[in-house]
């Protein structure tokens, strides 16, 4: 059974999901919120969000840590992992041991490089909405031990909800204009790299502490995460403004 705290801090991702369907949808920004939502309910060590572009091809969407979006783009690159499988049969793969000498031998790059991550299990959950897979959700554990049945329950009631909110989120009717906007996202995506790489380098910290800081200032402003990330990439935005932890300059 679901205790109560975590049942009433569902209903809480319920009702953020419903806010953030508005005009201006943040695509982006919900899926790195869902992202952590999901690590919060299931109590797993890191969450990864993947969909596909109009190619077919999966792309990662969002990461709880920069660790994680690492292994899935190694995973893409050498079209291998739980979420690759996932995605192409449209069902889930649950409670897997990567230290299972079976799966080690099945998935050789992807099981080598999530040891040296730390992580000995994983899930993957597809995007889908009536037999359509968008994409896939992963979980991630340092712990052994399997999810039980209402957390993988719970965890597919969460993909579910974000396939909906992505594919809803205009009304969209056509495949096309679908794909279209899903591409958009995904080219988004990689300006918003960009922008974490510049920050990270400008302010020497870590990758996902310049993330955090630049997501914050975003949320804070109401600006959209694509929308700034193109203005520092672009040079056009004073990096100034945006608060964050004041380290020593390097050493000459």
């Amino acid at each position: 059974m679901i205790d109560m705290t975590r049942e009433h801090r569902v209903t809480e991702v319920f009702v953020e999901v419903a806010d953030s369907l508005i005009d201006d949808f943040d695509l982006i920004d919900f899926l790195q919120q869902l992202s952590v939502r999901c690590m919060e309910l299931l109590n797993v060590a890191a969450v990864g969000i993947l969909l596909a572009d109009q190619h077919d091809m999966l792309q990662t969407m969002a990461a709880s840590d920069e660790h994680t979006r690492l292994l899935e783009l190694f995973a893409l690159q050498h079209d291998q992992g739980p979420c690759v499988d996932c995605y192409k049969s449209g069902q889930a793969r649950t409670n897997i041991n990567l230290t299972d000498p079976k799966v080690t031998a099945a998935w050789p790059a992807f099981a080598a490089r999530a040891a040296e991550t730390g992580f000995v299990a994983t899930n993957a959950l597809p995007l889908r909405l009536r037999g359509r897979v968008i994409g896939a959700l992963a979980l991630f554990q340092t712990d052994p031990g399997p999810l039980s049945n209402e957390d993988i329950t719970l965890a597919q009631a969460l993909a579910d909800m974000a396939t909906i909110a992505i594919l809803q989120q205009r009304t969209l009717d056509q495949s096309q204009v679908e794909r279209a906007q899903l591409q958009y996202a995904l080219t988004s995506r990689i300006v918003l790299e960009q922008a974490k790489g510049i920050l990270a380098e400008r302010w020497h910290v870590s990758v996902d502490d310049a993330f955090a800081a630049f997501r914050g200032y975003a949320r804070a402003q109401n600006h959209q995460l694509a929308r700034l990330a193109r203005e520092i990439a672009n040079g056009t935005f004073d990096t100034t403004q945006i608060p964050h932890q004041a380290t020593a300059p390097p050493r000459r």
